[in-house]
């Protein structure tokens, strides 16, 4: 039997495929370093911001760009994405950086607020209601509306993550997903079809599950693969590279990015990705799924 809002799990839907072999070998991430250029630095930089898409280099992730957020302590955020009206509407995405002895115990101040954590680095102990959970580097947690929560850095060295946030979008009929705790270490990725393997995708959620109402997965090139088409969709994007580099095709440019690199797409941005190496390619994506497009203010 299925869950509600799922289909069959036979299904030969080939965006379905299921994960072959054992999950990638961890290699590290990128961490933000914070910090501050000298006065001898160059000004020109890669940043850039369109009306269809914006780039946010890794060197824009400065001291002087970082926030504070209430009731979070010994911690800052560098905001990367929030919604902007006639941009990108659906999501707000955070680096966080907790320092040893910081966290908080009121994380999420808005009851209708979804959230993925995903590590990049460090170690945290997160409670989810009164259980217990630890965070490493790759760790997955998916965090319902109104889920009770808390994060603390109980070690030494500083606990860095992204924080993706999304007001959950109810159906009637379709209760909302539980929360859980993955990693990128356990979970095998995909391969797309006619790939063999170069282009995969570790999902932490069934595609199928239409309680959901956004993934964030790690999408992984290997040298020499790319994305083949200009995709055009719906969906809105968040991508942060993990690892690695590429072009990426961005509306009309073709645009070199990096570990550490944010990519900011708006829906019907052409994008495709040419992946020369020398090593693997691995971005965290954000994407909006799974619910009609509002017409009115009566549909929200």
């Amino acid at each position: 039997m299925t869950s509600p809002g799922t289909t069959d799990p036979t299904s030969a839907d080939p965006a379905r495929l299921e994960p072959q072999g054992a999950p990638l070998p961890f290699t590290g991430y990128h961490v933000a370093a914070g910090g501050h250029p000298p006065q001898t630095a160059l000004m020109t930089d890669r940043a850039m911001f369109t009306e269809a898409y914006a780039v946010i280099p890794s060197g824009v992730i400065r001291d002087i760009t970082a926030s504070y957020l209430p009731f979070w302590d010994a911690t800052r955020a560098w905001v990367l994405a929030r919604p902007l009206s006639g941009f990108a509407e659906t999501f707000s995405q955070y680096v966080m950086e907790v320092s040893s002895g910081g966290g908080s115990d009121r994380p999420e101040q808005d009851p209708a607020a979804e959230g993925v954590l995903f590590v990049v680095d460090g170690e945290g102990r997160l409670t989810l209601d009164e259980t217990e959970h630890r965070l490493e580097a790759g760790s997955f947690v998916y965090l319902p509306p109104g889920q009770r929560w808390t994060l603390h850095n109980d070690g030494t060295d500083p606990l860095s993550f992204h924080w993706v946030r999304k007001a959950y979008e109810r159906v009637e009929g379709l209760p909302a997903p539980e929360a859980f705790v993955s990693s990128d270490r356990d979970v095998a990725p995909t391969p797309m079809p006619d790939t063999d393997g170069r282009w995969a995708t570790t999902r932490f959620v069934d595609p199928a599950d239409l309680r959901h109402d956004m993934h964030v997965n790690v999408v992984t090139f290997e040298p020499g693969a790319v994305i083949p088409f200009a995709e055009t969709h719906v969906m809105e994007h968040g991508l942060y590279v993990l690892e690695g580099k590429a072009v990426y095709r961005l509306n009309t440019d073709w645009v070199e990015v990096t570990a550490g690199d944010f990519m900011w797409l708006r829906a019907f941005c052409p994008q495709a990705c040419y992946a020369g190496g020398p090593g693997r390619f691995r971005y965290l994506l954000y994407k909006d799924v799974n619910r009609h497009a509002r017409l009115s203010r009566q549909f929200l």
